[in-house]
């Protein structure tokens, strides 16, 4: 069986299942549900199968993963890619690290929810896959709105640089999928004012994420702290529960058009 939301404690819903699939908004939350004087590793019958897929720091995913070993049950940390229309169709991305064994339990429970499932090694490396892609993300983005911003001044319409770039040596996902400008791409939140399918305030702190990374393990990554930054400002403007593509509008001087 695998636990449902109910009434009760997290604990007294874990209690007898066989997996648990978490989704907590960060770090401390993550600690305090598996970890605290509560949590749910002190009641879980030996051998459950724990999946988070919160997006936190990997330092907190490594420390659940001790824990649970310690407890004598599976944790995955597991977190997902793909936003609510992923969720809604079922084709998100999960990104897995831990035991293989433990990861060959999940994957049919993750193939409910998700297309792509990728195991990424062990302890921690889901969260590392995922802040090191959502820190790419987040400057392809940036690239792209820019690359529009100029070509507005220089008179070369969104239309026409959509259609070379996309076909071009500048070709990526922030273009072909998620186009920050209305038209080229007609499901992209740029056609509904940036109504947001992953907010500009849950990207800052996926980058912060990977920035407390970078800088913890030595890592050089001047792109991705200038992203931060843009995006930190973006939400200073009172834009953060905006689309993160709407970062454009933070270009333009006016992140709040």
């Amino acid at each position: 069986t695998t636990a449902s939301c109910s009434r009760g404690s997290a604990s007294d819903a874990a209690r007898e299942q066989d997996a648990v699939v978490t989704m907590l908004p960060a770090g401390q939350h993550v600690r305090q549900v598996y970890l605290g004087d509560s949590g749910i590793l002190k009641t879980a019958k030996a051998g459950t199968l724990f999946i988070d897929s919160s997006t936190i720091d990997v330092a907190a995913a490594r420390d659940v993963h001790t824990a649970a070993k310690t407890a004598g049950v599976e944790f995955l940390d597991a977190p997902v890619s793909g936003g609510v229309g992923g969720a809604s169709a079922g084709t998100l991305t999960f990104m897995v690290g831990g035991d293989e064994a433990a990861f060959g339990r999940a994957k049919p429970i993750l193939e409910k929810m998700g297309k792509n499932i990728f195991h990424a090694g062990g302890a921690g490396t889901g969260q590392a896959a995922k802040i090191c892609n959502n820190m790419l993300l987040a400057i392809s983005m940036i690239g792209t709105c820019e690359a529009f911003v100029l070509a507005e001044k220089l008179g070369l319409s969104h239309e026409t640089l959509f259609k070379i770039s996309s076909t071009a040596s500048g070709q990526c996902w922030s273009l072909t999928s998620y186009c920050p400008v209305p038209g080229p791409v007609p499901a992209s939140p740029a056609n509904r004012d940036y109504q947001p399918g992953f907010t500009a305030s849950m990207m800052l702190k996926d980058l912060k994420l990977a920035q407390n990374a970078a800088q913890t393990s030595g890592a050089s990554t001047p792109l991705g702290a200038q992203a931060a930054a843009l995006y930190s400002m973006f939400e200073a403007a009172g834009a953060g529960g905006r689309d993160f593509s709407g970062i454009i509008q933070l270009l333009r001087g006016n992140p709040q058009a």
